[in-house]
């Protein structure tokens, strides 16, 4: 039996931030880098790092200095300067997010002449600033609203742009855009070019012709664009949105003749709460549930359920690829493989490197494959016409709403899933329905999906689903419990927030197959020896310093499964959950996450009841068996082109 030191994590294997760092000049006749410098802010004295910024020096003793531009996820841009500050000695104010500290220093944080810059600067940025605050999507939540409360804006002294110039752009499924209301703080084009290497904004003309553009200006669905919201999260005012169906949901829900179903998914019960004023991390996953009944949802379901149904169905795929190439030595089998349930990484690799495309698991996401099992399985079962159930998705997710949209994903003959909101979008629901969430009582998820497992939980963070499918595979080869290897299970070595995580597990002994593969694997001799390899990565920016690795045939290149998540932190960070986000407040609702996975009472995929049973009564030719294929996998490549 393997040792838990036998279960190998490379440190070099590890990415930092994508983020590009500030430039920090640093004198000659500087001493020693590493020093402390002595500096003062407002009569407090303190020492700092050199290279320390004024804005995180004043973090440290508590004095709060506004910002804009600045996001804690970001390079430093120093554009909006609303963080100005005094400098001793110095002619002008001092952008303190984009002042590096390498010498004493005196601050003055709040003068006379500090707030009246910050006011013409608030003043000038509302005079641009089209839109009206009550309709906004970011009403008493938007930065520069907050600001100008904070600094008595009582007036327009620069006068007001009450015509819109730009329009709006509702042409995408995930995202919409209204750059009337945008503030040219450029953290969109920081976040999509330095945080997640994609690129789709930049700023063009100059002056006060300035604007976020996109390529050749066309529309945002036209643009390639992996649909994560990331942009949205880090927008400080509402120039950014998710395109938000909650009326047409309304509508159905409001319509006798529909059956509207809601599946709900891990990362939205960690971080609802924050929508009403708790703090990141308090779970609210029952009372949720309480409250999609009372607006009037006929089933509630959880989309963990199909979290389960994805690790065998994608374990499985594995273990196929892996008997292919090792067993059967067939020179195409793609490895690794790459896991396929996050829609922002499938759309990345679709856009940037189609010729990986056969590493990606052939397996749907849990959101698309529950929808296929309600319109067929779940309609069956209560003898309802699939035509008039609404299949309704709570997701982490604004690229969840282009997935649901795909063309191909109709293999239940109808579309699988019907509509996508996010977290955000359902605590307005909630909002407007009167509900007071955090108040509510408990009510448990509706049969026949009612159980699930802590694995299913998990998915909801960086690292989730990799430790689902290795205590799954682990246990399906081995015929030994996981907890042998792990204490209560808990794989800490692909959990964390580390860009990319690299770990192997040397497999020692192994067991009988089980019943349920017995159709396709004879034995699991072949894998005796053997030394499962595996990687985590999170942020597009990380997945593609992955997928370069496996090109130069780089370490990563000898991985037999690596997950994939296009938002920083996994679902938790995704680009539907509540505003604002940080690493702090990620890591709050992975705690959440892993918590509920902890008091589980069945923690593993293979052992989920609800899903065996769909196996006995649905899906009898067992995982990635016909029905299964035709249900649960994808059948196009990324041009559309159907594989026969």
């Amino acid at each position: 039996m393997p040792d838990k030191k036998d279960f190998i994590i490379d440190d070099k294997a590890r990415a930092p931030k994508s983020t590009t760092p500030s430039k920090v000049t640093i004198p000659e006749n500087t001493e020693a880098i590493g020093a402390l410098i002595a500096v003062e802010i407002d009569g407090h004295k303190l020492k700092v790092p050199m290279g320390t910024t004024i804005l995180e020096a004043a973090k440290k003793i508590g004095i709060t200095i506004p910002t804009l531009c600045h996001h804690e996820d970001l390079c430093v841009a120093g554009v909006c300067r609303i963080c100005v500050v005094e400098v001793e000695g110095m002619r002008t104010l001092q952008a303190s997010c984009a002042y590096p500290i390498t010498s004493p220093i005196n601050v003055k944080t709040h003068t006379r002449k500090v707030r009246r810059a910050r006011r013409h600067i608030l003043d000038l940025l509302l005079s641009n600033h089209v839109g009206e605050c009550y309709s906004c999507v970011r009403n008493n939540n938007c930065e520069l609203q907050s600001l100008a409360k904070e600094y008595g804006v009582d007036f327009y002294r620069f006068g007001k742009r009450t015509e819109p110039v730009h329009g709006k752009d509702n042409s995408s499924y995930s995202i919409a855009r209204d750059m009337d209301k945008c503030i040219l703080c450029r953290r969109c084009i920081r976040t999509c070019i330095d945080l997640q290497e994609v690129g789709v904004y930049d700023a063009v003309n100059k002056g006060d012709k300035t604007k976020i553009g996109m390529f050749l200006d066309k529309q945002m669905s036209e643009q390639i664009c992996i649909n994560c919201g990331q942009c949205i999260n880090r927008c400080p005012v509402g120039a950014l949105k998710g395109n938000d169906p909650s009326d047409i949901v309304w509508d159905a829900i409001d319509d006798p003749k529909k059956h509207v179903v809601m599946q709900t998914a891990p990362a939205p019960r960690a971080g609802i709460g924050e929508c009403f004023g708790l703090e990141p991390g308090t779970p609210l996953t029952y009372e949720m549930n309480t409250a999609l009944k009372l607006c009037g949802f006929d089933r509630v379901f959880d989309t963990n359920f199909t979290a389960d149904l994805t690790i065998i169905e994608e374990g499985v795929e594995l273990i196929q690829r892996l008997y292919g190439a090792l067993v059967e030595k067939k020179s195409n089998v793609a490895l690794p493989q790459f896991t396929s349930c996050s829609p922002g990484w499938i759309k990345y690799i679709e856009h940037f490197k189609p010729e990986m495309l056969a590493h990606v698991s052939s397996a749907k996401s849990p959101q698309q494959m529950f929808g296929a099992v309600i319109k067929t399985y779940y309609a069956q079962l209560h003898n309802i016409d699939p035509a008039d159930i609404v299949t309704v998705a709570l997701m982490p997710c604004t690229a969840k709403k282009f997935e649901c949209n795909r063309p191909e994903m109709t293999d239940s003959g109808y579309k699988d899933v019907d509509f996508g909101l996010t977290t955000r979008e359902l605590a307005q629901m909630f909002k407007e329905a009167g509900i007071e969430l955090p108040k509510l009582e408990k009510t448990p998820f509706d049969n026949p999906f009612g159980d699930r497992t802590g694995s299913g939980v998990i998915f909801g963070a960086t690292g989730g689903v990799m430790e689902a499918a290795i205590r799954t595979v682990y246990e399906l080869v081995t015929g030994k419990k996981v907890e042998n290897l792990f204490d209560h299970a808990d794989i800490i070595p692909v959990r964390g927030m580390e860009g990319i995580k690299y770990a192997e597990l040397p497999i020692t002994e192994v067991g009988p197959v089980p019943d349920i593969i017995k159709h396709l694997i004879p034995d699991w001799n072949w894998l005796k020896g053997a030394t499962l390899k595996v990687a985590v990565c999170h942020g597009t920016a990380n997945a593609k310093k992955v997928l370069e690795n496996i090109e130069q045939g780089g370490k990563l290149s000898e991985c037999h499964f690596i997950e994939f998540m296009a938002c920083p932190g996994g679902c938790l960070g995704g680009g539907g959950m509540p505003i604002p986000t940080n690493e702090e407040i990620r890591k709050a609702r992975a705690r959440a996450i892993y918590a509920e996975d902890s008091e589980s009472t069945v923690r593993k995929s293979h052992e989920n009841p609800d899903v065996l049973k769909l196996y006995q009564e649905f899906l009898t030719e067992g995982p990635c068996g016909h029905k299964s294929h035709k249900l649960l996998h994808t059948h196009y490549t990324a041009r559309g082109k159907k594989i026969v």
